[in-house]
């Protein structure tokens, strides 16, 4: 304990106030310093490595998220509305079913009316034909039996002293009852040809009426269709013009999107970039100073040394 005492004394007097010792420690500390501060630099190169690393890397997660999650609302969104085409399309079709049967029952259902108000009215005419004839006949039928009569009377009347003359008046009244049964076969003949001619002609309006008709419902039911498909068509062009813009919207939503987060990042990076910039000066700065101390102290040293 004496001589560490006395050997301090001694090199307190021998040196000066600064001790080797504790000009080696005060070294030492300052070898450490500057190591720790290359260490450190090389620490926060490597942080800042990591760091921007991870943040690309949540970047991308980010915007991968992002994208799954449109995609996914767009794709939901585009089944609900290919449901809903198909169930309006099915709607549609049996709406047009159902009026088509509707209409063609209807049209099943006067066509039923028509034949058998033309069967009734057929029937009417034959027995109107038939009625005619019958009455036209019994007059005639009647006046041949009151003429026959007339000619039996006339005769037993007038056999005796009448017969030549009575024979003529026969005659000639069989020759007028011969003529007229001729006339009224004719008119008979001619009426039928009349009626026959007025149901034919009556027949040809009719089947003219029908195909005029039947050509007005191929008409009707042909503009119905092309009506149907211009609507549908026009229905359908509607809704692929908006999902186009809803898409085309989505699109520069998403690329607003982009712009906004490159922005963001941008942003970050700058104010890193700045705060690296800072840090970097500050450094440079205490290590001027540093070394700006190590140079005094070397001088002092220096100093010492030759003054030792």
């Amino acid at each position: 304990y004496l001589a560490r005492k006395f050997f301090y004394l001694w090199a307190k007097m021998t040196f000066g106030q600064v001790l080797p010792s504790k000009a080696r420690c005060f070294y030492d500390q300052k070898i450490l310093q500057k190591a720790f501060g290359e260490w450190k630099e090389q620490w926060t190169v490597c942080r800042e490595k990591k760091l921007s690393l991870r943040a690309d890397n949540h970047y991308r997660h980010l915007l991968l998220n992002l994208i799954f999650k449109a995609w996914r609302a767009y794709v939901c969104q585009q089944q609900g509305k290919r449901n809903k085409y198909y169930v309006a399309e099915s709607h549609a079709k049996k709406q047009t079913l159902l009026r088509t049967w509707q209409r063609w029952l209807d049209y099943v259902g006067v066509q039923r009316t028509k034949h058998g108000m033309q069967t009734v009215a057929l029937a009417f005419r034959e027995r109107s034909c038939l009625r005619i004839s019958w009455a036209v006949w019994r007059r005639q039928h009647d006046q041949k039996c009151s003429g026959h009569k007339m000619n039996i009377l006339a005769l037993q009347h007038w056999a005796q002293g009448l017969q030549f003359r009575a024979w003529l008046q026969w005659r000639e009244l069989y020759l007028y009852t011969q003529n007229e049964k001729q006339k009224d076969t004719r008119a008979v003949t001619h009426h039928q040809h009349w009626e026959l001619r007025r149901c034919v002609g009556a027949w040809l309006g009719y089947l003219n009426l029908h195909r005029v008709k039947k050509r007005q419902n191929e008409l009707a039911q042909e503009f119905h269709q092309s009506r149907t498909l211009r609507r549908c068509f026009s229905c359908w062009q509607l809704s692929w013009e908006c999902r186009r813009r809803i898409h085309a919207h989505r699109g520069d939503l998403e690329k607003q999107a982009a712009r906004i987060a490159l922005w963001r990042v941008f942003a970050h990076w700058k104010h890193y970039v700045v705060l690296c910039v800072e840090e970097a000066q500050q450094c440079e700065l205490a290590e001027k100073h540093y070394k700006c101390h190590l140079l005094v102290l070397q001088k002092y040293w220096n100093r010492w040394k030759s003054r030792l």
